[in-house]
């Protein structure tokens, strides 16, 4: 049971963005003013000549919003994270890397009793705040929700939705295949060369979270990792994708007897052609190789600023579909999780409402560190397909 905390409906502010600042926290920033409606929220960030120009170009969207609150808050000042975090209902990180940036602001989250959503992919982050926090935020009733971008929106509630097409109490078996066009910020792309570089510490991590963590003991669930293969309903050859998305799915599988006495989960990227496998492997390889050894290392990281990102052309051009195959009990269905450019406009998208649906909406009675589909489920798929993502049988 939760303690008795604060009444939150009191504080200051529902929603605060910290790190509006860099380019995909101002596009979430810009969803929100664009989004309209009674809002109380503010924007929080270490540099206030940089954040008055983000006011000053949502204010350019929605005149309101030209004298919205701007919070001083520095990772390095444990006293301003907690600050903020005393001051709203729930905060909004997007100051990556996440392994480097990201621990003060869980800390204050999980002690103000506040929740918190980010976009991280970084699963040795995630591990190590459930081993920091994870207990604290039960106790305060802080909800810790990571991977609310598109790691790990769009398949986590993508299985959420197929499992809840599938008959109860069945065994269920879901492969994932994931189609993506678009390209990637310079943020996205350090953060990819943290966790390749960080690989050994995440490994140890993991092991000390599945060392501590509770399983069901009457269910069983698995992830299967498979071999590339054609898969012409998914639209060409697959491949083994190993990210943080998995490992989002099987917790939230194992936390919800929904998902049956027995689910089985696989994850893919799809690529059109064969010899492009050969090369993603390959490629994957490399970088994983070169990312060892620190001069290296610091080489790759230089090839690309973080503040940069996609034109608005490159991402009205890009798109995502992900497909899902599954079989329940004898039923057989195909879904999809589908919509525009997955790193930035969808991402920002999932993010606020993410955030909307923490701070607004009728939620199941949990805390701690939970999965998108363990905290906001169904509330929050109804969201995004209001804001345009396709939820579907096909």
């Amino acid at each position: 049971m939760a303690e008795a905390t604060p009444d939150k409906s009191a504080r200051e502010h529902e929603i605060v963005v910290y790190g509006a600042t860099g380019f995909t926290g101002g596009l979430t920033a810009e969803y929100l003013a664009r989004r309209g409606g009674e809002l109380r929220w503010a924007l929080a960030g270490r540099n206030q000549a940089k954040l008055q120009a983000v006011r000053d170009r949502l204010a350019a969207i929605n005149p309101a919003l030209a004298g919205m609150p701007l919070l001083g808050a520095d990772f390095t000042d444990r006293a301003s994270m907690r600050a903020m975090a005393e001051s709203t209902k729930v905060v909004i990180s997007t100051v990556g890397p996440y392994i480097h940036y990201g621990e003060p602001l869980v800390a204050a989250c999980a002690a103000a009793g506040t929740d918190y959503v980010d976009l991280t992919g970084e699963p040795e982050f995630v591990d190590r705040m459930w081993l920091g926090y994870h207990g604290e935020a039960e106790r305060t009733g802080a909800r810790l929700v990571h991977s609310c971008g598109f790691d790990s929106i769009p398949y986590d509630l993508g299985v959420l939705y197929t499992v809840g097409q599938l008959p109860e109490n069945v065994p269920i078996r879901i492969d994932c295949y994931v189609r993506i066009g678009g390209t990637f910020s310079g943020g996205t792309y350090h953060s990819a060369i943290n966790i390749m570089g960080r690989m050994r510490h995440g490994l140890r991590v993991a092991k000390e979270r599945r060392r501590l963590e509770p399983t069901p003991t009457n269910r069983r669930v698995r992830g299967l990792t498979g071999r590339p293969h054609n898969t012409p309903a998914a639209g060409g050859w697959s491949v083994p994708f190993p990210t943080i998305d998995p490992q989002t799915v099987l917790r939230s599988a194992r936390a919800l007897d929904r998902y049956g006495p027995d689910f089985t989960y696989s994850h893919h990227l799809v690529v059109k052609r064969l010899p492009m496998v050969g090369g993603f492997v390959a490629g994957a390889g490399t970088m994983i190789a070169l990312t060892q050894l620190a001069p290296t290392r610091n080489l790759l990281l230089k090839l690309k600023d973080p503040g940069e990102g996609p034109s608005p052309e490159q991402r009205e051009k890009s798109w995502f579909k992900v497909i899902l195959i599954s079989e329940g009990g004898g039923h057989h269905l195909t879904t999809e999780v589908s919509g525009g450019d997955p790193g930035y406009g969808e991402t920002s998208k999932m993010l606020a409402e993410s955030a909307l649906s923490l701070a607004q909406d009728d939620l199941p009675d949990r805390a701690g560190q939970l999965t998108p589909a363990v905290a906001m489920g169904q509330a929050l798929i109804d969201r995004l397909q209001n804001a345009g993502i396709k939820f579907g049988v096909i």
